[in-house]
């Protein structure tokens, strides 16, 4: 599914290159005396407002802001969660200055305009806030989920049970010990009766023994 959606973006992106490429990059020589360039920002919003018609004025500005709006719908599928408005502008800034370069270098009667640069970026931001955002987050979402619920399905290791010694065990330990202070006692008993024993070996003989020798 996540291929496909990227395909159909994709695919939308090359159109709307197409179509961009066709309304900026087409030569306009009846305008050629009349274009200049321009490096001040608001010079030509000022100029909509002073020399054009209110219908002019609103058909020039909001048509650079129309041609923006899709990059504020589409770029968001492409670039990373984070940050993402940001990065968003920044393409479309970087991509409409360099049309208007080439429309300033090599396409007659068309010149570089800074204030289309600023109109085209601010119809990202627009269409990125209308609906980009959202479509964009319901998309990420949607991917992201069967992802996380696989790792949530995975069977956690269960703990070993804890030996418990059991009462024929506790049992053989009681009667060891008793066992061993049985033999302990023996030990110290039998120890007390060689040591008796000693002593009267090497205790003095009677004195009548010794009359009888002399």
């Amino acid at each position: 599914m996540r291929g496909v959606v990227l395909a159909v973006v994709l695919l939308g992106l090359v159109v709307f290159s197409v179509l961009l490429a066709k309304v900026t990059l087409t030569p306009s020589p009846a305008s050629e005396d009349l274009v200049t360039s321009n490096l001040r920002p608001g010079r030509s919003l000022r100029q909509y407002a002073e020399d054009y018609t209110f219908l002019a004025a609103c058909k020039q500005a909001g048509g650079n802001l129309l041609l923006g709006v899709p990059f504020g719908l589409l770029l968001p599928f492409f670039v990373p969660r984070r940050l993402r408005m940001i990065r968003t502008t920044l393409l479309t800034a970087v991509a409409m200055a360099v049309v208007e370069l080439i429309q300033g270098a090599l396409v007659q009667g068309r010149a570089f305009d800074i204030d289309d640069v600023i109109l085209n970026t601010a119809g990202a931001l627009l269409g990125y806030f209308v609906l980009g955002r959202r479509i964009s987050h319901r998309y990420y979402t949607y991917t992201d989920a069967p992802a996380s619920s696989g790792q949530r399905d995975e069977p956690e290791p269960t703990p070993k049970p804890k030996r418990t010694p059991t009462k024929a065990a506790a049992k053989t330990g009681t009667g060891t010990k008793a066992a061993n202070k049985k033999a302990g006692a023996k030990k110290a008993t039998g120890t007390k009766t060689a040591a008796k024993k000693t002593t009267a070996s090497k205790a003095p003989r009677p004195l009548l023994d010794r009359l009888r020798r002399r």
